[in-house]
């Protein structure tokens, strides 16, 4: 009876071990699930194809997750954050979804994490020579007296559409992307829809590529463009003037018709990752870089026909005294190791 009750005891014993082991092994594996899968949303322009590729690399590399870059318009993207389809939007231009942002926020959706770079810009804007000449490339001035979007009007001639010369050329921005609305409004709200027609072109490359072209031939170009890109890093141009920010003229029904607000280029999540991926969200608190930054990092990527993983891989080896302040030095260690 005795050594019956001790082999039951021990039977029972490793059984229950058994079990034990079994639970810690299944909640590890479930801890592996969740860390295993982070996603991204992936932007259609430059600086935010960057950011998206040091953040991938960063939480694949040096935290240990598996990531996944989710291309989507700024649109759809934001609408996926809210959903929960999307993780993370590594920059995000609150003011041109702000209605979108602040029910997200309004209805706990999404946390916003703060700034990715504070010295951002957009607006409309001219080759400088287009009103001062360049005498070293032999082109006078086509507009002397233009100084604000209301000079406009008068030069539509200098800034004649190709397929429709009855009217001036807009260039404005991307089909999908918040500000495509918002620049639609404005020239509406300018007046300028009676001597401006808007191309929308098909990309970012498009339109840095029409103003690029334009300028190399010393010819007149007006639009709509923002910073930080590599195009406003090297080329010469002139924002017109428009009437000063006024929150009260910001929505659709005043038409947008002021100039651009001081844009807020955050990092937005959504509100389940905090708990899903503490040390990730840690990490993005204090991911910040700048407008120079990434004018640098865009102008090496155009320089060496580069790509966003390019210019990912050659901000984390020219600027290792800034990242390696937003991660633990193992993790930092980790990267480092990584990089090729």
């Amino acid at each position: 009876m005795c050594r019956k009750g001790k082999l039951f005891d021990r039977v029972l014993a490793l059984g229950i071990g058994f079990f034990v082991l079994l639970f810690v092994c299944g909640m590890a594996t479930s801890q592996e699930v969740t860390r295993e899968h982070i996603v991204l949303g992936y932007h259609g322009w430059d600086s935010g194809r960057v950011n998206d590729n040091i953040a991938k690399f960063v939480i694949e590399k040096g935290l240990g997750y598996k990531t996944e870059l989710i291309p989507a318009d700024t649109i759809v993207l934001v609408t996926g954050l809210r959903r929960g389809d999307i993780d993370i939007d590594m920059e995000m231009w609150v003011e041109n979804v702000q209605k979108a942002y602040d029910e997200g926020i309004a209805e706990g959706s999404i946390i916003d994490l703060g700034s990715d770079f504070p010295d951002s810009w957009q607006g409309f804007l001219v080759p400088t020579y287009v009103i001062k000449g360049d005498p070293e490339r032999g082109i006078e001035p086509m507009a002397p007296d233009l100084k604000s979007v209301f000079d406009m009007p008068k030069y539509w001639k200098v800034f004649k559409d190709p397929e429709d010369p009855s009217k001036g050329r807009f260039y404005s921005c991307i089909p999908g992307w918040g500000c495509e609305k918002v620049n639609r409004a404005k020239i509406h709200a300018y007046g300028l829809d009676k001597t401006y027609n808007i191309l929308p072109p098909g990309s970012d490359a498009a339109l840095s590529g029409s103003m690029v072209a334009a300028y190399t031939k010393g010819k007149p170009w007006f639009g709509y463009y923002w910073a930080p890109t590599w195009p406003l890093g090297k080329l010469d141009m002139t924002p017109l003037e428009e009437p000063p920010y006024k929150k009260e003229l910001w929505n659709e029904e005043a038409g947008y018709a002021c100039a651009y607000p001081s844009v807020s280029v955050n990092i937005v999540v959504h509100s389940s990752l905090p708990k899903r991926a503490p040390d990730v969200v840690e990490f993005l608190k204090k991911y910040e870089t700048s407008q120079a930054i990434h004018n640098k990092i865009l102008a090496y990527m155009q320089d060496t026909g580069g790509k966003a993983e390019d210019g990912a891989i050659w901000f984390f080896k020219n600027y290792e005294s800034l990242w390696t302040t937003w991660v633990s030095s193992e993790a930092a260690a980790k990267v480092k190791a990584a990089l090729p």
